[in-house]
């Protein structure tokens, strides 16, 4: 057992919240410390985007245990996995990912890779799948498993082109009627999940505008193209217009990230660039951002006597949970965890490629609170210092087993 980690680290739900009583109660205490473990080893030994190959190596390793027979992915660094029978699937994702920063945190379970740490929870995901796979496998070998559930470990979550699109086409939605995933949310505490339907999860693009022009001496700009001062119109101009130019509803959000032109303070540029990301709510607004965001640059720097290039790259669209997949972790949470303990999630403008997979099947995302109540330090998301309480992992497990038997049960897809 992990130092320090003890059995009660996995709470059950309030009595009669658990139609399942008991089972997961045993199934947790024999296997909560073993999964924390899991979790450690995985924080302490990252691996990037398109590198997961340890990371996934490990996880079908600790499912053939369990009696599965996970497939691996063309490359290597993600997997599949059926548990049970059925014409229908409900699947369920997580990604195995880690982002290029450093961990500063000084626990004995610290990243050992320099530069590259788990700052986003995708180690809590991914062994709360594992704990998942667990469970069911053992639902199934008793014959209380009404269907088939698919376990989707998926690389390079956190790069773009991410990974999502690879793992659809590999055949991971076959048969699949709903998929469902969670994401660490430090805001909330842990043995809180937050639900909601509808836009969960802005998309988010980047935009990247070159100007050139001939250059010249700032005591004559009358003679050439003024680029820094393009710069600027386009700066200010184009979100401006942006705003008017699209729903209010539609949640768009264009931030600039990064400009440069120029050295001298006497010197007219012969070119500079300005870069930045566009953020969406709305399906449609997103599919008509690049032409019409296009063309409100190039009308604006026009006038300016500039050349203009512009790049608009795709990254992810926005999450947008199905209502009646909402329903369904709404309810299983309720069930695992307590009607009290079910929050409405807040919208997010960060992106996530689990877009991809709701592109194509109904299915939602939940926010799994992993937050130490009562705690006066911040671990936020994509810093450092991020860590969970890790009481998290056995609140995600039982929710996600609630879940899967929930969405199994319900004619809805």
């Amino acid at each position: 057992m992990p130092e320090g980690i003890q059995m009660a680290s996995f709470p059950g739900p309030p009595p009669g919240a658990d139609p399942l009583p008991g089972q997961l109660d045993r199934w947790l205490a024999a296997h909560g410390a073993e999964l924390v473990s899991i979790r450690r080893h995985i924080h302490a030994h990252p691996e990037p985007s398109h590198s997961e190959f340890e990371t996934a190596a490990l996880v079908a390793r600790e499912l053939a245990v369990a009696g599965l027979s996970p497939r691996m992915l063309p490359k290597g660094n993600g997997l599949i996995c059926d548990i049970g029978t059925g014409d229908r699937v409900i699947a369920f994702r997580a990604d195995l990912d880690a982002l290029p920063l450093q961990d500063t945190k000084d626990v004995p379970y610290r990243s050992t890779v320099p530069h590259v740490a788990h700052a986003c929870g995708h180690d809590v995901h991914t062994t709360v799948l594992i704990g998942l796979g667990q469970a069911l496998a053992q639902l199934d070998q008793q014959g209380e498993l009404p269907g088939r559930v698919r376990l989707i470990f998926q690389p390079a979550e956190e790069c773009v082109p991410s990974g999502a699109p690879e793992v659809i086409e590999s055949g991971a939605l076959k048969d699949v009627v709903a998929i469902y995933a969670l994401h660490c949310y430090p805001q909330l505490p842990a043995g809180l999940v937050g639900v909601r339907s509808g836009a969960f999860t802005a998309a988010a693009d980047t935009v990247e505008v070159t100007l050139t022009g001939p250059g010249g001496h700032t005591a004559r700009p009358h003679l050439t193209a003024d680029l820094v001062h393009a710069l600027g119109r386009v700066i200010i101009d184009v979100p401006a217009l942006l705003d008017r130019r699209v729903d209010p509803r539609a949640g768009v959000s264009m931030v600039w990230g990064a400009v440069h032109a120029g050295e001298a303070f006497n010197a007219i540029p012969g070119e500079g660039y300005v870069r930045g990301t566009v953020r969406i709510l709305n399906r449609d607004a997103w599919r008509e951002a690049p032409e019409l965001i296009g063309k409100l640059i190039r009308d604006v720097v026009a006038a300016t006597g500039a050349e203009v290039d512009v790049r608009y790259t795709r990254g992810v669209p926005p999450v947008i949970n199905d209502r009646m997949a909402s329903a369904v972790v709404a309810g299983a949470a309720g069930a695992a965890l307590g009607a009290d303990r079910v929050v409405e999630a807040e919208i997010s403008m960060g992106g996530e490629d689990f877009s991809f997979y709701l592109e194509q099947v109904p299915g939602a995302m939940f926010r799994l609170g992993t937050g130490t109540p009562g705690s006066e330090i911040r671990h936020d998301l994509h810093q450092g210092n991020f860590d969970v309480d890790e009481r998290c992992i056995g609140y995600g497990v039982r929710v996600m087993v609630h879940t899967a038997l929930a969405a199994l049960s319900t004619g809805a897809f």
